[in-house]
């Protein structure tokens, strides 16, 4: 009995579904038709021709007179008596949280005064918000905070250099008005 009746459902809702996709048929046909003769009607727009491609003046490299750019400027001899500036980055000191991000990456959003002491506020990427203190390290660059002011962030990085070994640097972060 049961199967009859659900037999008997199927075959209702397929018959109202039929009556109800033939009775509005008709009317919005004609509404159809009509748009899409409309569209038809519209004028096409112009597209622009492509720009005409220049052609690009080849140079042929000669190098009877010229250095193999290929080859170091400096001979094996004078990179085996460069003299070592001394100044290595403290490898062995545990990383800050604001050493994972790169400087320009990091946005100074405010300073803050406790204690006598001046705090600066930088925010990374993400939206975290970090204190930083003057002797904190930042950036990937072994940056050490020297200065914090009202207008910025000063600090000293210390870079490899290919003659000396590494060298340091002055960067420093502005008070961002993001």
């Amino acid at each position: 009995m049961s199967r009859l009746v659900a037999m008997s459902i199927k075959w209702m809702a397929i018959c109202s579904a039929a009556l109800l996709l033939v009775a509005c048929g008709d009317s919005h046909l004609q509404e159809v038709e009509e748009f899409v003769a409309e569209v038809k009607a519209r004028e096409s727009a112009r597209i622009k021709p492509l720009p005409e491609i220049q052609p690009i003046e080849t140079f042929a490299y000669v190098s009877t007179d010229r250095r193999d750019p290929f080859v170091p400027m400096e001979s094996e001899q004078e990179q085996g008596s460069v003299i070592a500036s001394g100044l290595t980055p403290d490898e062995t000191r545990r990383k800050e949280e604001l050493e994972a991000f790169p400087l320009d990456s990091l946005r100074m959003v405010g300073t803050l005064e406790l204690q006598g002491s001046m705090w600066g506020l930088v925010r990374t990427q993400e939206g975290i918000i970090f204190r930083v203190k003057v002797g904190n390290y930042m950036g990937q660059n072994h940056g050490q905070i020297t200065r914090i002011s009202e207008e910025g962030i000063e600090l000293t990085e210390i870079i490899a250099d290919q003659k000396r070994g590494f060298r340091e640097r002055q960067a420093s972060l502005a008070l961002s008005d993001e």
